[in-house]
């Protein structure tokens, strides 16, 4: 079916349009329109603002940001786990019909849809004088800037996707190549950055929206998709005077330092009236799926040990990434509410009449518990001793405003969601410097992260804490591989690390080596030291959830939504999963 202009306009503006109001994190608060119509809409300055806001929209969903790109981004590399209904990602078997792939693929495209209406009217808008030539430019910076950002994550989740660049389409467009699609991003993001101003030119009340460093990080990024580490470096280059890093690694992701001066994008949310599990209230579960079910009642996200283990001694971003039994919780934030012993789960769980339960929530010193569990209790969640492995992710467990008390609105947060940030920019530059010859120089940029991390300087020599059976690891010699170590220590727990092990064309060894190899009649992983003790002297913590390891053929990538399959027949599936 052909879907005329004014379809495509009404679907961009869609039942929710965003207006922008003073207050730092409310530019994208909503407001209800019905029976737009574009000629007689669009006649004055809010109405240009608030399609262009309603664009950002897509990416306020937790669906799309947790269940789709979040697990992408960790689970794929198994240093995190899941316990709940969407254990197939613990054995690289993601069904065509797994429901949040086919939302984020749906709102990727609604919001490429209000994008290219965006890029259409704008600049009737402001030939007509409606949008002044800065507004006017910032507002079509944003929309190429979001399209771009979005065709990127479908990209490097799905390979190739469609291509849909104009507000007609017929629906039935194919595939076009992973290679195409990228250099789309790179179109897009280079037309934002000649529209949009850097970050420290928005005034307060617009800070969150894109920018022309933004710009510039996704143009470089998608770049070495196609392997141009050259132009990658040059616009990773300009983006040196405008950005920093925290002097504290923890600071990074704590709810009081949300759009710092490391923040390159994050999408932006807020407390809205109303609590639920659909899109559009600006808050979400994102958080609390991550935290153990003894103070959440959910437990869905767990980390594997040997992520834990891998942290080089001194390096301060383990804590601030993964937390296990015996370990507080260093949040600035929640140890100014009084630290994990002050949620109610763990308050009641601590008066409990029954030994087992109480035990749970005891410390060692027998005071009510204020670390992740214990050495002697470890954290395993109503499996009692079975899947769970004891450790969670400490980057997802950061808003002193949640006790996580399931059942009331406690357990949405508004934490804005940190997509990209300057430390990988970092990163990213260091690799296309080893890329193009100049080691020292990427040495030297790496370097720069490292001693954030440490707090000071970093040790010379770098290497993972241990080997996932527990045995000492061997200096890393390489700089590619320093890097590959690098982007999971820094970003493990965020929304980047297989992404960018996929890009760099090594998802698949970097697994093997980090986590062993699989015996193919058990899928288990194959450890010649099997002794438990040797991941946890102390205490010989069980070492749960060692699934398949082993990276399967074609399954680094999603599945294309078979729903959408059967919308559009021109849309062919990834080889892995089939015909």
């Amino acid at each position: 079916m052909k879907i005329n202009k004014k379809y495509i306009t009404l679907m961009a503006l869609g039942a929710t349009l965003l207006v922008p109001l003073s207050c730092k994190k409310n530019f994208l608060d909503q407001t209800n329109y019905t029976q737009l119509n574009k000629d007689a809409y669009f006649k004055k300055a809010s109405d240009g603002i608030a399609l262009v806001n309603s664009i950002y929209d897509t990416y306020q969903n937790a669906d799309l940001l947790k269940k789709s790109i979040w697990y992408y981004a960790n689970f794929q590399t198994h240093d995190f786990f899941n316990w709940g209904n969407d254990r197939f990602y613990n054995y690289f078997a993601i069904p065509t019909d797994f429901g949040p792939i086919r939302t984020f693929w749906q709102r990727a495209y609604v919001g490429i849809a209000r994008a290219n209406s965006a890029i259409e009217i704008i600049p009737e808008m402001k030939a007509k004088g409606i949008l002044d030539a800065a507004l006017g430019d910032r507002l079509l910076g944003e929309a190429y800037f979001l399209r771009g950002m979005t065709y990127y994550y479908l990209a490097g989740s799905f390979g190739g996707v469609p291509l849909e660049l104009k507000t007609t389409t017929d629906g039935l467009t194919p595939r076009s190549s992973q290679d195409d699609v990228f250099k789309q991003v790179v179109a897009d993001t280079k037309q934002a950055a000649t529209l949009l101003p850097w970050r420290e030119d928005l005034p307060a009340s617009e800070l969150g929206r894109a920018t022309k460093g933004a710009a510039l990080a996704y143009q470089g990024a998608a770049q070495m998709w196609l392997k141009d580490y050259a132009g990658a470096l040059a616009n990773f280059n300009q983006m040196d005077s405008h950005y920093a890093l925290l002097p504290n690694f923890i600071d990074v992701n704590e709810y009081d330092h949300q759009n710092s001066v490391e923040s390159v994008f994050e999408v932006q949310f807020e407390v809205a009236g109303t609590q639920s599990w659909g899109a559009g209230n600006e808050v979400a579960w994102i958080s609390d799926f991550g935290w153990p079910e003894e103070v959440s009642n959910f437990g869905y996200d767990y980390a594997n040990p040997g992520l834990y283990y891998s942290f080089q001694a001194g390096d301060k971003r383990k804590q601030a990434t993964v937390i296990g039994p015996g370990d507080q919780n260093i949040s600035p934030g929640i140890i100014g509410r009084g630290g994990i012993k002050v949620y109610p789960l763990v308050v009641g769980g601590f008066a409990n009449s029954d030994p087992k339960i109480k035990a749970k929530y005891t410390g060692d010193d027998g005071k009510i518990i204020n670390t992740c569990g214990t050495h002697a209790n470890p954290w395993y969640g109503s499996d009692g001793d079975g899947l769970r492995t004891g450790f969670y992710c400490a980057k997802m467990w950061r808003d002193p405003n949640l006790d996580a008390n399931s059942g009331n609105s406690t357990i949405f947060g508004a934490q804005n969601q940190i997509l990209l940030r300057y430390a990988e920019v970092l990163l990213d530059k260091a690799e296309c410097q080893i890329r193009t010859g100049d080691q020292a120089g990427g040495l030297a940029t790496i370097k720069r992260v490292r001693d954030r991390a440490w707090g000071g300087t970093a040790p010379a020599v770098m290497q993972d804490g241990a080997n996932y059976d527990g045995s000492p690891s061997t200096p890393i010699t390489d700089p590619l591989q320093m890097v590959y170590s690098e982007y999971r220590h820094e970003l493990s727990g965020e929304y980047s690390v297989f992404y960018n092990l996929r890009r760099a064309g090594v998802a698949a060894e970097f697994i093997k080596k980090a986590y062993g190899t699989v015996d193919n009649n058990t899928n288990m992983i194959v450890n010649p030291n099997t002794a438990d003790a040797k991941l946890d002297p102390d205490n010989g913590l069980k070492m749960h959830g060692l699934y398949n390891t082993s990276l399967p053929a074609g399954r680094d990538l999603y599945p294309i939504p078979q729903v959408e399959r059967g919308l559009n027949p021109n849309l062919t599936q990834n080889p892995a999963y089939g015909k």
